[in-house]
């Protein structure tokens, strides 16, 4: 009978997708910028001009997205969350945005990130309002997803307040139907399966997968580092049941990289990066740009973590084993034999932990070459049964690349 540890290789190894949403989309987890978790829904521009929800703001992230070198590096979307509309609906019916705060129109900001190489996010929700009491798509989802295409809109994150939640295994399909239907690319972020798990309803992610590119399972992210690990705990937890659908076409969201707000220390930032890529999880940042410190920059610009995050086959990570405060997660990677390995110390002290690779189920007979992602230095050749020591800094990882030795 096969280790649990075996189990857990073989489960990592041999998980594909079978069920995404074939709209050509999210073939790899998505990457960009997100207003909610650093701005909320702040729209008092009289007071607060530059951290507003307004067009000056997303244009300014863009801005920053192209010039900083993020854009380059993979994160394309610039999204809008809740906040951006007027209160009511026209008198046809039509969301438009506040005209205050969006004089030029969406199409037109839209235009702005299309001529930067950008693309643009727009967030709806499916219940009659938004969480912040805007209008939501409740009976106007075909409506608004053609209001959306008109606009040039890339992505539209639809959230889940006020509304029958059991009437979302409809609702969200219907809605990505019609997005399909409108002949625009537009990638759909679901909030439904967090929804259902907030009511304890039975989660069909088959179902889930085939209806939306990236879905949301758990709480919103605070600015805090008991929020991240809560997140990641779930996710150990739970990857089981969604793991074996998670792949190029959809993905789980953990939520937005907090990395360069106020909370998270360099260590800890290293983390969030670390967990959020062998995870396959959507990178989309919440941050202001325009100040981030270098440090954070550099770790959200990691073009060796970023590769890991964006492997083509899509595999979502997995824990494998678990010593005292320090946890071992697995990613396999597109070539044959190859690993992303993150050493996670949730411990507040640094942390030392002797492992054979054969323990995780490394079988090449030759050993393993191993480099370390975040240092960019080559740890050097392991072999399979030969004991060694890590180190991993407190609240911090340490995330390896690991090959076949020739």
């Amino acid at each position: 009978m096969k280790s649990l540890i075996q189990q857990a290789i073989v489960f990592v190894c041999f998980t594909t997708l079978a069920y995404g949403l074939q709209n050509g989309l999210a073939r790899t987890p998505p990457m960009g910028w997100l207003s909610w978790e650093r701005f909320r829904c702040n729209t008092d521009c009289d007071n607060h001009p530059d951290s507003c929800i307004s067009e000056n703001l997303y244009m300014a992230m863009a801005d920053r997205l192209v010039e900083d070198g993020y854009r380059d590096a993979g994160y394309e979307y610039v999204n809008i969350d809740d906040c951006w509309s007027n209160k009511t609906r026209d008198e046809n019916g039509n969301l438009n945005p506040d005209s205050k705060r969006f004089p030029s129109g969406m199409k037109a900001l839209a235009d702005y990130m299309h001529k930067k190489g950008l693309k643009l996010g727009i967030y709806g929700d499916f219940g009659s309002k938004t969480c912040a009491g805007y209008p939501g798509s409740l009976n106007y989802l075909e409506k608004d997803a053609n209001r959306f295409a008109e606009w040039g809109i890339d992505m539209f994150k639809m959230d889940g307040c006020n509304v029958d939640i059991s009437l979302m295994k409809k609702g969200y399909p219907e809605m990505g139907q019609y997005l399909n239907a409108t002949g625009r690319p537009i990638l759909f972020s679901c909030s439904w399966p967090d929804y259902e798990r907030g009511k304890g309803i039975p989660i069909d992610y088959q179902s889930v997968a085939s209806h939306c590119n990236i879905w949301r399972n758990f709480v919103d992210i605070q600015d805090s580092w008991d929020s991240v690990l809560k997140i990641i705990d779930y996710q150990a937890n739970i990857t089981d049941q969604w793991g074996p659908v998670v792949g190029p076409g959809n993905f789980s969201d953990p939520d937005m990289l907090i990395i360069g707000d106020y909370s998270l220390s360099v260590s800890q930032s290293q983390a969030q990066m670390a967990m959020w890529a062998i995870l396959a999880a959507p990178l989309l940042m919440s941050n202001d740009l325009r100040t981030i410190s270098p440090e954070f920059r550099e770790i959200l610009l990691n073009k060796e973590v970023i590769q890991v995050n964006q492997d083509p086959l899509g595999i979502m990570g997995k824990r494998v084993l678990q010593i005292k405060e320090t946890e071992v997660w697995l990613k396999r990677l597109q070539f044959w034999d190859e690993w992303a390995i993150v050493m996670f110390n949730r411990g507040s002290t640094n942390a030392t932990i002797t492992l054979r690779l054969a323990d995780i189920g490394f079988d090449y007979m030759l050993g393993y070459e191993l480099r370390d992602l975040f240092k960019h230095v080559e740890i050097g050749h392991v072999e399979r049964f030969t004991q060694k020591e890590y180190t991993i800094p407190a609240t911090g990882v340490l995330m390896a690349y690991a090959y076949p030795s020739e």
